[in-house]
């Protein structure tokens, strides 16, 4: 077989996207969705491969802003729309793509690759680890009831169209991105997000909502949900469906989700995609009850070692010589000294004895700090060198709050 793996022109970008159409299943995307993500392409950035006038796989990355441990904000490449014809399986085509976008990552001279993986079992072997976690929670709103902090009763809420009070969301959202690792600054155009709302989306749940929190007429926090209604014989049993919730302060957010327990005609609240140390989880009377269940959700690759390492803060003091081994980008390869704290660090190449050894993989899982290096030892795939360097790097490499990405791409 012969194919050609070239960047994608702007004049073929249906014929690329209707390939990713048909390799998630052949369902096509609302047009409103086709539109915003035809804006956000890359094209110079995305690759197709052809054979012949047919496309037989793709690729794309955004660039994006990644908050890291310690609030900096680290260039990262976006892997997005990724896919390859069920045709032309098994021949080498994924590993092709990857190969061709780590080294165009490279050469941009990002440090960092990030991705969400429909299926998580592929991308380890591209030296991609799980950085992060979501949570999922179903609430019976009529057997659990929320205890809310002092304050929250002098929060004001009120209704507002979606887009009436985007601007202001999109400000306050930027407001939190440095206080959780794993969080985007949201770039140019990306802001279209929150308001996206199909029609043929909704599955019988009302248009986007939203409500904002008010503290002395300035902006403490907005919550974006719809309204699944339903009835039975014995009366309604609605869902509410939340979308994105963010506030400045305990109250405010306390007050965001009060209202959302006491809309009319419901019975539960349903939040996809949440931190696993949400402050819900200590809000309400009953945790057994908002069947709470997690998942992979970013998965990092760390293209260069020694910048990746050096951007971020870390927890105490650490003075580590880490032996990486990364057979697809072996630039990265050997031994690391990587000195920091919690206000900087620096990683270069050296010859001194390896305190760790452990692959780029597992460096990708522990980079934002929701899971620890002892932890993957536990597992196998972090070895200790020298007695004692585990428990000096493992709570170094954390972080206080759970790494997380709000939204997928």
């Amino acid at each position: 077989m012969t194919t050609d793996l070239r960047s994608l022109a702007k004049d073929e970008w249906d014929t690329w996207y209707r390939m990713l159409d048909v390799a998630f299943g052949g369902v096509p995307e609302s047009p409103d969705e086709q539109e915003l993500w035809r804006a956000l392409t890359e094209c110079e950035r995305s690759i197709g491969v052809w054979d012949g006038e047919a496309c037989v796989g793709s690729a794309g990355a955004f660039s994006f802003r990644l908050c890291v441990p310690g609030g900096a904000l680290v260039d990262a490449a976006g892997v997005t729309m990724v896919g390859v014809a069920a045709t032309h399986r098994r021949r080498g085509i994924l590993t092709s793509m990857m190969r061709r976008q780590l080294d165009d990552v490279r050469a941009l001279g990002e440090p960092l690759a990030v991705l969400t993986a429909s299926e998580p079992a592929i991308y380890g072997r591209f030296g991609y680890g799980t950085a992060t976690q979501q949570m999922k929670a179903e609430i019976d709103t009529s057997r659990v009831r929320l205890s809310t902090p002092a304050g929250t009763d002098d929060v004001a809420l009120r209704y507002a169209r979606p887009a009436d009070v985007h601007e202001a969301c999109e400000e306050l959202y930027a407001r939190v991105v440095a206080g959780r690792p794993g969080m985007l600054a949201r770039q140019p155009g990306w802001e279209r997000l929150g308001l996206l709302d199909p029609k043929e989306n909704r599955e019988g749940a009302s248009p986007l909502q939203c409500v904002v929190a008010e503290r002395s007429g300035e902006l403490a926090g907005y919550v974006r949900f719809s309204v699944k209604p339903e009835w039975d014989w014995k009366g309604p049993k609605g869902a509410v469906q939340v979308r994105d919730i963010e506030a400045l302060d305990p109250a405010a957010y306390a007050a965001l989700w009060r209202f959302l327990f006491g809309i009319d005609l419901t019975s539960s609240v349903l939040a996809a995609n949440r931190p696993v140390d949400d402050p819900l989880l200590q809000l309400v009377s009953d945790v057994r009850r908002c069947d709470v269940s997690v998942r992979d959700s970013l998965h990092v690759r760390l293209v260069d070692v020694g910048a990746a390492l050096a951007a971020r803060a870390y927890q105490m003091p650490l003075d580590v010589v880490l032996d990486v081994d990364d057979a697809f980008c072996p630039w990265n390869a050997g031994r690391w000294r990587l000195t920091g704290d919690a206000k900087g660090a620096s990683c270069e190449r050296t010859e001194d004895a390896a305190d760790l050894a452990l692959s780029v993989r597992e460096l990708g899982a522990a980079y934002l700090g929701g899971t620890s290096l002892s932890s993957l030892a536990g597992a196998g795939r972090v070895r200790e060198l020298r007695q004692g360097a585990l428990a000096e790097a493992s709570p170094a490499f954390g972080s206080d709050v759970a790494p997380w990405l709000p939204h997928g791409f």
